[in-house]
């Protein structure tokens, strides 16, 4: 299984109606969009993060793990935050803040969101609705709700998760390399795993 600290990559999953180009960065293609106007507003969402990360370090068993990382070939380097549950078979969580502002978030290996999404006028996506897609996605990683596989597909191997939670349901699936699909079949990906819910920490620990 994964140990969480694996380099944070966005991969494409068919939910997604385009994919970030990987030459350009993730951070670049929210940066070329024409419409992009008040991305302020967003910043509350590295508040809410910080909030989550904070609780979710005080009343769960994880290691706690901050670094600078790229998002993308040409990307600068963001703040990384990582809880890592000490159960192996609990699945890890990783916030990237982004400088748009923003967030990208991972859970598990594969389950990945970008907080926007978007973030043009049109699209009008609201602050406090991103807040609790981030709230809901997270709560159900933690309390035991996300399904990932790898498995063979027409042309090469795909991955395939789903996440379930109070209010959600969902799945998602996207292609990986060969050498990716190798390493996750390494990592007991070849059969599903069921990631287990995270332990508390104990009162007064």
């Amino acid at each position: 299984m994964s140990s969480g600290s694996e380099p944070f990559i966005i991969r494409q999953a068919l939910a997604y109606r385009e994919s970030p180009r990987a030459e350009r960065g993730i951070l670049a293609h929210v940066r070329a969009i024409p419409h992009a106007t008040d991305t302020g507003r967003f910043v509350v969402l590295h508040d809410a993060a910080e909030s989550m990360l904070d609780d979710l370090h005080e009343r769960y068993m994880v290691e706690r793990r901050e670094s600078k990382e790229l998002l993308g070939a040409e990307e600068a380097l963001v703040r990384m935050v990582r809880l890592i549950p000490r159960t192996p078979a609990a699945g890890p969580l990783a916030v990237a803040f982004t400088d748009f502002p923003g967030l990208m978030v991972r859970l598990g290996r594969w389950w990945a969101e970008a907080l926007p999404a978007c973030g043009c006028a049109e699209c009008g996506e609201d602050p406090a609705e991103l807040i609790g897609v981030l709230r809901g996605q997270v709560s159900a990683l933690v309390e035991g709700g996300l399904w990932e596989r790898v498995r063979r597909g027409v042309g090469g191997s795909w991955f395939e998760t789903r996440l379930i939670g109070v209010g959600l349901s969902a799945r998602r699936e996207g292609p990986l390399t060969s050498r990716d699909a190798r390493d996750a079949r390494r990592c007991g990906f070849a059969a599903p795993v069921q990631w287990a819910p995270w332990p508390f920490r104990p009162l007064g620990a």
